[in-house]
């Protein structure tokens, strides 16, 4: 996964949108998703984003042309899921990252067998006429908790003199999540009904989430799994994995506190999962990797999540948090930025996470989804969720237009996004993650 000629910031698209410097779709992205025509009963099939178009790859497969592993590849790409493409490895990955670019790059020498401009473009569909599915049949979920500066500040808000759980040093810790209430970004999220403890009560009281907060996070989604009692190593989980994705783990602050001891979240976690449309491929992001870094003095992992630090595990991730309003929408306002981070402070890296949820013999599967569990960074400003950013509800986030919010409130609308910029390269993005929320359904 290191860089090739696909990452070449000279390299430019006939598809002129696809080099304008705000397009989060360049050339040297193409990111997978499935979707159809908006408003039809079409089937949905594989897509590559460029510019402001989707490249559909199951036209691109009638056209002919490409064999051997590309051709296999984009094939696997005319089903409703992109599953049986995944399964494929990253060879068949590579090589429909390679033919796609190579078609679709501006003055580049077209093989024989290759269609022709003007066939191409009939392969391509503005993404305002598209609408998305699940890229993936998603068989299992789990979620991380993997960034230690939101550990420290959520122990710091529960016990101020407490310190983190000593096993936070030497495992990423996980929960395993509920598949069948992950959604697409558009979502709408009904606020959830749980057991809360208000202070002060002699008795839990039923009732709808008062604490309502997302988490910003990263979607991991797994290619070629493992057979079951196999393990994967650390050094070579990347090649498990075809790529990244936004992810929005809504939590109900107040009933997570009640019930979360001694099994973990439930009803504060099941009822909604986020994640967006388009999935950023693992070669895209080869030139924004950086350094994984343990820092000095704390526990060294054990030997099979021990990764020398040259080897460039972490990736600069760029990811931001708005939230939009009703008074906003109806103002013209854009939607508030409430934080900015990166994935790269994150303690536990994205092969570390595959390695450990494997080394007990749990075998992973084409379409698994991981989430890398709330991404924050050091400073204020950097929380990736807002009892963070509140202190609890103590101190609520200022909002353009003199609102403030200690925690969501109904039809506020949560906006992720996520891009990597380095120079020398072509910034490439994530799209956005939207999920609006509606009032719950009680009494």
């Amino acid at each position: 996964m290191r860089l090739d000629h696909t990452h070449d910031a000279a390299a430019k698209s006939w598809v002129e949108s696809a080099n304008q410097p705000e397009s989060a779709f360049p050339l040297q992205n193409l990111p997978f998703s499935v979707f159809r025509r908006a408003g039809t009963s079409e089937a949905f099939r594989g897509g590559v984003a460029l510019g402001d178009y989707v490249i559909d790859l199951k036209a691109i497969a009638a056209l002919g042309g490409l064999s051997g592993s590309a051709g296999q590849a984009v094939l696997a790409c005319t089903e409703p899921t992109l599953n049986a493409f995944l399964a494929l490895g990253p060879n068949a990955w590579r090589a429909l990252r390679h033919a796609v670019f190579a078609w679709f790059s501006k003055g580049e020498s077209l093989a024989p067998s290759a269609p022709s401009v003007d066939e191409l473009e009939g392969c391509l569909m503005p993404q305002a006429d598209a609408e998305y599915a699940l890229p993936v049949q998603i068989g299992d979920y789990t979620d991380f908790y993997t960034s230690i500066d939101h550990a420290r500040n959520i122990v710091k808000l529960l016990r101020p003199d407490g310190s983190i759980s000593p096993n936070f040093q030497w495992m990423p810790i996980a929960y395993h999540g509920r598949v069948s209430s992950i959604g697409l970004s558009g979502q709408a999220v009904r606020r959830p009904v749980g057991q809360r403890f208000a202070a002060g009560k002699r008795e839990p009281e039923l009732g709808p989430c008062a604490r309502l907060d997302y988490e910003l996070e990263l979607g991991i989604f797994i290619g070629v799994g493992n057979e079951q009692g196999a393990r994967i190593p650390v050094e070579s989980a990347e090649e498990h994995v075809f790529g990244l994705c936004l992810l929005n783990d809504w939590s109900a602050r107040d009933i997570q506190s009640w019930e979360s001891t001694p099994l973990g979240p439930f009803l504060a976690k099941n009822f909604a999962t986020t994640i967006s449309p388009w999935i950023v491929t693992m070669d895209a992001l080869a030139p924004f990797r950086t350094a994984w870094v343990r820092p000095e003095g704390d526990p060294q992992p054990l030997e099979y999540l021990s990764m020398p630090e040259a080897d460039d595990q972490a990736f600069d991730i760029q990811l931001e948090v708005a939230i939009e309003t009703a008074d906003a929408r109806r103002s013209g306002r854009r939607p508030s930025r409430v934080s900015r981070t990166s994935f790269r402070h994150q303690y536990w890296s994205v092969a570390q996470m595959v390695a450990h949820h494997t080394i007990g013999g749990c075998n992973l599967r084409p379409g698994d989804l991981l989430g890398s569990g709330t991404i924050s960074g050091p400073t204020a400003l950097e929380a990736g969720a807002l009892i963070e950013l509140s202190r609890a509800g103590e101190s609520p986030v200022e909002l353009a237009g003199g609102e403030t919010r200690a925690f969501l409130e109904d039809a506020d609308v949560v906006v992720m996004k996520g891009w990597c910029e380095q120079p020398g390269f072509v910034s490439i993005g994530f799209g956005e993650n939207r999920g609006e929320i509606f009032p719950a359904k009680w009494e």
